[in-house]
């Protein structure tokens, strides 16, 4: 079993970011580049992961990553929704989109994915927005895949200990794109990342694997320094030349335009940050907290932003250090942050 405190050579981890961003290509030059490229099964059909995986395993022997979303409850308000709905119409009619009827329940194929890691022997395995079962844990185990756990909070990494997973990624308040709350409705901690991880260190016997607002090799060194195994990073990686990453939305990390980055419920239903656009300013004060049904909604939408490459229709996900994101090869990133990490506190890099 990969053993993720000591099996990276660079202790930086590529985050899965669902849409797009985490192609094979991405995943296999982090990992070939000593650290851990992560593909994201959110969103796609059991088929398409297993391509995905199969195109990971042909680009690099490499140990990588798959995460994976939990389900959560059946819809509980579709009033709400419905409300919401009809205010995202005028929009679904410009763009010449059909708003696609609510469902009560969608559970993103959970268990045949995680029939597939088993089948696949997925060497870590990451799961995301709820906890796996203790027996899901077991079976993955048993097939040599190394378990972790997402959170955002103290609370809810000694909840997951508790699951028998091999690590906890500790998620703090300036990450990109969706937090990784257990419980949909509550709000997030309000906790940076490495004020997190120094809580939990003393809460829960796991290496710990820090997200959020991490971007510069600074951010790294200290961030170990704080007691991470090691660093999960998505933004820095957004415009990486292997990144599947939507032009308008690469253009918009550099464009003076977007000045700042917020956390909304307007594209999906559950808190994300990312740039604020057209799209937050509009709906995020009419947004509810139903995933995935607002996901659903939206994704028409964002779908024919993204053909038209307007940046003010699409969920441009991005955390804090959002402007440290740069263009080149991914591996070159990886390597360059690490290398920068450890002259900075040669401590924390050993």
């Amino acid at each position: 079993m990969f053993d993720l405190e000591d099996g990276l050579r660079i202790p930086i981890i590529g985050a899965p970011m669902a849409g797009g961003p985490s192609t094979p290509a991405l995943v296999a030059a982090v990992s070939s580049a000593g650290g851990l490229g992560f593909l994201a099964a959110g969103y796609k059909t059991v088929d398409a992961v297993r391509r995905e995986v199969g195109a990971v395993r042909a680009l690099t022997s490499a140990p990588f990553g798959l995460n994976l979303f939990v389900p959560g409850r059946p819809l509980a308000d579709r009033a709400a929704v419905e409300a919401y709905r009809e205010r995202l119409r005028p929009l679904a009619e410009r763009w010449q989109v059909v708003l696609p009827e609510i469902v009560d329940y969608d559970d993103d194929a959970f268990d045949a994915k995680v029939d597939l890691a088993v089948e696949l022997a997925v060497p870590v395995v990451s799961f995301t927005f709820g906890l796996p079962s203790r027996d899901v844990v077991d079976r993955l185990h048993d097939a040599g895949s190394a378990v972790v756990a997402t959170v955002s909070d103290v609370d809810e990494a000694r909840a997951a200990a508790q699951r028998g997973v091999d690590a906890i990624c500790l998620q703090g308040v300036d990450a990109g794109g969706h937090r990784a709350t257990l419980d949909p409705d509550a709000e997030p901690d309000p906790r940076s990342t490495r004020e997190l991880v120094e809580a939990a260190r003393s809460a829960v016997d796991l290496p710990l694997l820090a997200a959020g607002g991490i971007a510069t090799a600074a951010d790294v060194a200290a961030t170990l320094a704080a007691g991470a195994a090691a660093v999960q990073m998505g933004t820095a990686l957004l415009d990486a030349d292997e990144a599947g990453t939507k032009p308008a939305h690469r253009a918009a990390l550099h464009d003076a335009r977007f000045t700042d980055t917020v956390v909304t419920r307007a594209f999906s239903g559950r808190p994300a940050r990312g740039l604020v656009n057209g799209f937050i300013t509009d709906f995020d004060a009419h947004a509810v907290a139903a995933y995935p049904q607002v996901h659903l909604l939206t994704s028409g939408l964002r779908a024919a932003a993204g053909a038209a490459d307007d940046p003010d229709g699409l969920a441009l996900w991005a955390g804090v250090g959002y402007r440290s994101a740069r263009s080149a090869p991914a591996a070159e990133i990886v390597r360059d942050l690490w290398s920068e990490a450890r002259d900075a506190s040669p401590r924390s890099a050993t």
